[in-house]
């Protein structure tokens, strides 16, 4: 594997949802067979994902990643241990919820990750077209008395995502490509801060890591660390912004390419 810097990798960090995961929110045996081997060779894996801890851990019992970068870039945990959070406060939280409602209706639907759950108001149960949701919480954000790390609102109009964006100038917002969804978190809480607190707490600097991903939140990781790759499903602008473009979350391409560029190197 050549990174930028000429640097041998030392963390392999992998968005989940259209990158490690396939469709199906697996990780087939062939990839999983790769991150093992990989990490008989002395790497480190992480995973650098917009869903909040617990839920992400649901998909990863046999990985077990050394590195966690949960809820956007709102929560890192490293050997077991949490070494950054930026969260929102119990009346910051309310507030950004009646912003929301302001401007998207008393009716838009809502998610937000704390560090009790993944709380919901979706008018359809999310269990009934997404089982990976297990665990979520139902609420209808009135009186919610809780920190929130990442709060996500459904926006269907451009407009009302900038007003929004325009009455939370603290926060970070970014939209998701698969839907009319739109994350806000601290604006000190994305995926490359989260990789740069890791980095100041462990040692390995961001050109000794190389980071997979698909989607806008990925972006920036993708430009900071030592090799930046798209997957073959990602959006344009992902793939312009990296280094390199192998193969889909569908076709294996994550293992073919360590198995090409790490397992099979003398």
């Amino acid at each position: 594997m050549k990174m930028k810097s000429g640097k041998t990798p030392k963390l392999l960090l992998f968005d989940l949802d259209g990158t490690l995961l396939r469709d199906d929110k697996t990780i087939s045996d062939r990839t999983g067979k790769a991150l093992r081997a990989c990490r008989e060779k002395g790497l480190l894996i992480g995973v650098s994902t917009s869903r909040g801890e617990a839920n992400c851990m649901t998909f990863l019992e046999e990985v077990q990643p050394d590195l966690v970068i949960s809820s956007g870039g709102a929560l890192v945990r490293y050997a077991g241990k949490d070494i950054y959070r930026e969260d929102f406060s119990e009346g910051e939280t309310r507030r950004m919820i009646e912003a929301a409602r302001g401007v998207c209706g008393e009716d838009c639907e809502i998610t937000a990750d704390t560090p009790e759950g993944h709380f919901w108001n979706y008018s359809l149960d999310p269990l009934q077209w997404d089982p990976s949701w297990g665990g979520s919480i139902y609420t209808d954000f009135q009186d919610f008395s809780h920190r929130c790390l990442k709060l996500c609102v459904q926006i269907f109009h451009p407009e009302q995502a900038g007003r929004l964006k325009e009455m939370l100038p603290d926060c970070d917002c970014v939209r998701f490509s698969d839907g009319e969804w739109y994350k806000f978190t601290r604006r000190t809480a994305t995926k490359e801060r989260a990789i740069l607190a890791f980095c100041d707490f462990s040692g390995i600097s961001a050109e000794e890591i190389a980071a997979f991903g698909d989607d806008f939140v990925d972006i920036g990781m993708l430009k900071l660390c030592g090799l930046g790759i798209a997957m073959g499903n990602a959006i344009e602008e992902v793939k312009e912004a990296a280094d390199l473009v192998i193969g889909s979350n569908e076709e294996d391409g994550i293992a073919h390419f360590l198995e090409e560029g790490i397992l099979n190197k003398s």
